[in-house]
């Protein structure tokens, strides 16, 4: 039982700790190719979740999916100057060439492949926009060592890809998927997340802009977990993507894309869960509830037919019932509790007489006794009020974690306490450079948005500050 938990404490070890929580809890599992992680079944349920939910929500903006090849040629990353050195170091290519001797790549990401097809199906202004999203995997060949969920050189997730006749109408969108992100944080996850825009070192390669989300763990490390880019009409220009307007002239449209990964389950991970294993909110939960059955010899039948009952009671829920007799009820309170499992539910055979079931919450432990008459209702409150719970208490330790600082002997001294902090910069990629090298690794991480411009100079250089920006050390 002692090697079947959670071995090290999340405040003494919290990379072993994290590691074990995702193998114990059953999300995930290294694999013996270098750099790849294996999402096991339970793993994969909660990415399925969040799949399912965004689907809906982005079909209300009339984005429809699709599949483009794994397989990417050279000559394409080549049309978007900026874009092909952004991923140089990244990409992974095959060694044998196609018969016109022509290198092969494994997609890091989709633009290229994807706008090759945009130039041959837009022609006309009623061609957009184009939405279009796709999931899918994808390979960035410099990680070496994993860090399940959060660093694998193969990875899953979705990227959206549009095409609008305006640059408006590319920028509203843009900020639109940026406050999806946003709203499955907080609305599934429970994870609370800064949003605002990269910095012009930190934006994706070969975009106009670059917004991101973001959350900062008990690592003291902030963690990204979306991001959408304004592409402008530099990719539209590399890729012969034109279009006739309403005006019978000939227009390059304006682009944007936008994805968040299987790193979303990692944010959860570290948000929510504790020294006993995983949280998970009900929201996403696989299992919001578990029965446990209270077995003993003269009653074992009695209680498992009302289980039974319960279950078919609850069927608006997502149940699992263990009626497994191998195990003792202790092991399978323990085992749940690893599993992350919201909400128990305890029926034996003094229940039964009392008319009652007990209940206990994954979040905090506390356990009740309800009579079977208010079950619904008092399962409908509690989940909600865990839910909630979750995300208030991760608000909670994101704002208190960032740390407004006015000067640079200020900022080295928070750099090294954990935190995030917040600074007037100038804007200078070399300027962050300098930061980046005096602090071991401090990168600025968004410009929060609708935040008011900075007086005065930048806080590591005589330059005017024309930013208020989150630094921090990140993953």
């Amino acid at each position: 039982m002692k090697d079947k938990g959670i071995t090290v404490t999340k405040e003494k070890d919290m990379p072993e700790w994290y590691s074990q929580v995702a193998l114990k809890s059953k999300l995930a599992d290294y694999s013996r190719v270098k750099g790849t992680m294996v999402i096991r079944p339970y793993g994969f349920a909660v990415w399925q979740k969040i799949q399912d939910e965004f689907n809906k929500l982005i079909a209300k903006n009339n984005v429809e999916n699709a599949y483009f090849p794994l397989f990417i040629p050279e000559s394409f990353f080549k049309k978007e100057a900026e874009h092909a050195k952004g991923f140089s170091p990244e990409v992974a290519w095959i060694e044998k060439k196609t018969k016109d001797k022509e290198r092969i790549a494994i997609r890091p990401t989709s633009e290229t492949i994807m706008y090759d097809s945009y130039s041959r199906w837009i022609r006309s202004w009623r061609d957009l926009p184009l939405k279009i999203n796709q999931w899918c995997n994808v390979v960035r060949w410099e990680v070496s060592d994993v860090k399940l969920f959060l660093r694998s050189r193969e990875f899953l997730w979705q990227e959206g890809h549009c095409v609008y006749e305006t640059e408006k109408e590319c920028e509203t969108e843009t900020l639109h998927y940026l406050n999806l992100y946003k709203k499955i944080s907080k609305d599934l996850l429970a994870v609370p997340a800064l949003v605002g825009k990269k910095t012009e070192k930190e934006k994706f390669a070969g975009a106009k802009t670059t917004y991101g989300i973001e959350t900062f763990t008990e690592e003291g490390k902030a963690l990204q977990l979306a991001t959408s880019h304004n592409l402008g009409q530099s990719f539209a220009k590399g890729f012969n993507i034109k279009f006739k307007g309403r005006d019978d002239k000939t227009h390059l449209p304006w682009q944007n894309s936008w994805g968040f990964s299987t790193r979303l389950i990692g944010a959860l991970i570290m948000t929510h869960s504790d020294n006993k294993g995983l949280v998970l909110p009900p929201t996403i939960a696989p299992n919001q509830i578990v029965i446990i059955p209270i077995l003993k010899k003269d009653s074992q039948n009695e209680v498992l037919k009302k289980a039974r009952q319960l279950k078919s009671k609850l069927k608006k829920y997502r149940v699992l019932l263990d009626d497994n007799t191998s195990y003792s009820s202790g092991w399978k309170f323990n085992e749940y509790e690893l599993r992350g499992v919201p909400l128990r539910l305890e029926i034996g055979p003094k229940d039964i007489k009392k008319k009652q079931v007990v209940i206990a919450r994954r979040d905090n432990g506390k356990k009740e006794s309800i009579k079977e008459s208010q079950l619904l209702k008092t399962i409908d409150k509690t989940l909600n009020n865990i839910q909630v719970e979750l995300f208030r208490k991760a608000s909670k330790f994101l704002e208190a974690s960032i740390i407004n600082v006015e000067t640079w002997n200020d900022f080295k001294k928070v750099s090294k306490d954990k935190k995030l902090i917040k600074a007037s910069f100038c804007g200078r990629p070399s300027c962050e450079e300098e930061i980046k090298f005096k602090t071991s690794g401090i990168t600025s991480r968004l410009e929060l948005l609708n935040e008011k411009k900075p007086k005065g100079k930048c806080i590591n250089c005589d330059k005017l500050a024309n930013q208020k920006v989150i630094f921090g050390k990140t993953y």
